[in-house]
């Protein structure tokens, strides 16, 4: 299935630490690279190299101010995912009642 396929993708697109970071900075507003670079403490070379795959993928765009580049987050699926799994990753010390397997929703 195509959509089983471009799924895997996105999530393989994810599991980076460094664009998941990324993108997390970027769901709170638009950023240099060198801001970003400055955020995640990394080189901005780097962090260029990660919006080069993130933006080829559609998950952020670019808006040129001059000789400015800044970049924002473009897919709100993605950033819904992004959050959901930062927000599941919160709750995975708690082990909240309605988290644990026995709870799992059927489709």
């Amino acid at each position: 299935m195509a959509e089983i396929a471009a799924a895997v993708q996105t999530l393989k697109l994810l599991a980076d630490e460094t664009r998941l970071r990324i993108i997390w900075n970027l769901l709170h507003g638009e950023h240099s690279v060198n801001a970003l670079a400055e955020h995640l403490d990394m080189q901005p070379a780097a962090v260029s190299h990660h919006l080069a795959k993130l933006r080829l993928s559609g998950v952020v765009s670019t808006r040129r101010d001059g000789n400015h580049i800044y970049y924002s987050a473009h897919d709100d699926h993605v950033e819904a995912l992004v959050q959901e799994a930062l927000h599941h990753a919160e709750h995975l010390d708690a082990h909240p009642a309605h988290h644990q397997t026995g709870s799992v929703r059927s489709t």
